[in-house]
């Protein structure tokens, strides 16, 4: 990179930061710093869901998935206006008539704290790895295009966002995730056409390599349950969108900071919806640089990973200034996913453990004070996380893989306790053990079950489908056991009249 480049990446950081920084003084209460009044505009809260949906491992990602083979990854993108919808619908009323910050109050009034402290607990676990993730794959991107040091990447990125989401609360977040969104759009649009037009024989030669090579594929239509088929890809989509949609506290916080209800409804469907064209693009960015590389294969190194070649095209060959703004909207797409984490875990925390423990007199003092401290040490957490990454990945990848397995029961469970009204304790917490198990199940044995004897008995079925399997099991076993129970206590009740 060349120092105008470098110029323009550090100036980004710098600005982002005291741009998120200037809501302190509009960020001196708890109701400011998880809310924002209630005072954001409808389009910010919309850029800031969909800002939600991108983070950096999508932007270098997709395209990376679609350079090495088709666009079976769009699929997961035709699932969201269903979830869009679902939240209009049902989500978005729901959690304004609750009117609480945290997402799982509603989950304590269905099924009592056992419920809350489980759902939330296993949020905060998968907040914590996520972000870790994110600004260790930050730091690897700089280290590989400038040779900076991945540790003191990590450390700057990391302090910096947590210094605006303290600073700033929901509202810096916010409105930061709007520019970060754009800037990302607007970086994937200039590299999308430098590619087309960077083609030695014009931009037909782009899409007719794509073509040859069946690169627009969406995948298999054959209903088949072992590959990422475009039914199972589809399927898990609509799963995990409902899971973000319905159970989420980044996205439910969203909602919550709307002027109202109708507001509200609005960004959750715009932010979805957003994510379809965008993703698109970034599949196309993949293929392009397919048709590009395939036209010019003395460019591209012979050992090249796929997720590392928009990088390599970003650094080698555009202009001076794009690649700066490039680098700054991968990183946009990272920082916007770490504010929100940031602050919404701070959220949690607060609301589900600290708040009803507070005296009046002295409450929003010490509701501030929780929510200072608890972003700075999730944000120190989730460094040390990104700083372990470097060496232990392995074992990070395990305790990434049982925080999913646990948090595979937060959609089972709110779904459960939504359209099962008579549903009781007995019945929700042996749902979500059988769904529990069945997710682990489906995603330990393929690892763990690798000798001849026990391969039998590993899963046979994609990865994709454990939270499939695992919700569906949570709601028909514990909607069953609750249909017994009911019955049970009724033949009681008549047998002693």
């Amino acid at each position: 990179m060349r120092i105008t480049d470098i110029i323009i990446f550090i100036s980004y950081l710098a600005g982002i930061v005291l741009f998120g920084s200037s809501f302190y003084r509009k960020n001196k209460t708890s109701s400011a710093f998880t809310l924002g009044n209630n005072r954001i505009p409808t389009w910010v809260i919309s850029m800031s869901i969909f800002a939600t949906f991108v983070s950096s491992i999508s932007y270098l990602a997709l395209p990376g998935q679609a350079f090495q083979s088709n666009w079976n990854p769009f699929v997961f993108s035709l699932s969201i206006p269903f979830a869009s919808l679902m939240a209009v619908r049902f989500f978005v009323p729901l959690y304004r008539s609750i009117n609480s910050p945290s997402a799982y109050t509603y989950l304590e009034m269905r099924f009592g704290p056992w419920a809350k402290t489980y759902v939330s607990v296993m949020y905060l676990l998968t907040q914590l790895m996520r972000t870790g993730t994110i600004l260790f794959l930050l730091a690897l991107i700089l280290n590989v295009m400038l040779g900076w040091s991945i540790i003191a990447v990590i450390i700057i990125t990391g302090l910096s966002v947590m210094i605006y989401s303290l600073l700033g609360g929901i509202q810096a977040v916010v409105w930061t995730d709007a520019i970060q969104a754009i800037i990302l759009i607007a970086g994937a649009l200039i590299c999308a056409i430098v590619i087309v037009f960077s083609m030695p024989e014009g931009p037909g030669q782009l899409f007719s390599i794509a073509a040859q090579n069946n690169k627009y594929s969406l995948g298999s239509f054959r209903f088949d349950l072992t590959s990422s088929s475009f039914w199972v890809v589809l399927i898990y989509g609509i799963f995990i969108n409902l899971q973000n949609f319905g159970i989420d506290q980044n996205y439910i916080q969203r909602y919550m900071t709307a002027s109202s209800e109708k507001e509200a409804k609005r960004s959750a469907l715009y932010g979805g919806l957003l994510y379809l064209p965008v993703s698109l693009l970034f599949l196309f960015i993949g293929t392009a640089l397919f048709s590009y590389y395939s036209a010019n294969p003395d460019l591209l190194p012979a050992d090249i990973q796929p997720d590392r070649v928009f990088p390599l095209f970003i650094v080698s060959k555009l202009p001076v200034g794009l690649t700066g703004l490039l680098i700054a909207s991968v990183f946009a797409a990272g920082m916007s996913t770490i504010s929100t984490s940031v602050n919404s875990t701070a959220t949690v925390i607060l609301n589900d453990y600290f708040k009803k423990y507070l005296r009046s007199e002295d409450k929003e003092r010490k509701s501030m004070r929780i929510l200072y401290s608890s972003s700075v040490i999730f944000s120190i957490l989730s460094i040390g996380i990104a700083i372990a990454m470097i060496n232990v990945q392995s074992a990070l990848d395990t305790w990434w893989k049982l925080a999913s397995i646990f948090s595979g029961g937060m959609l089972g469970l709110f779904l459960l306790g939504y359209f099962a009204k008579k549903i009781t304790n007995v019945a929700a917490i042996t749902g979500v053990i059988t769904g529990v198990l069945v997710i682990g199940w489906m995603s330990l044995t393929p690892i763990l079950f690798t000798s001849i004897e026990l391969q039998k008995y590993a899963c046979p079925f994609h990865s994709y489908l454990s939270i499939v399997f695992g919700t569906s099991a949570i709601f028909v076993v514990g909607f069953l056991v609750g249909y017994l129970v009911n019955i049970y206590s009724a033949a009681t009740r008549l047998s002693r009249h």
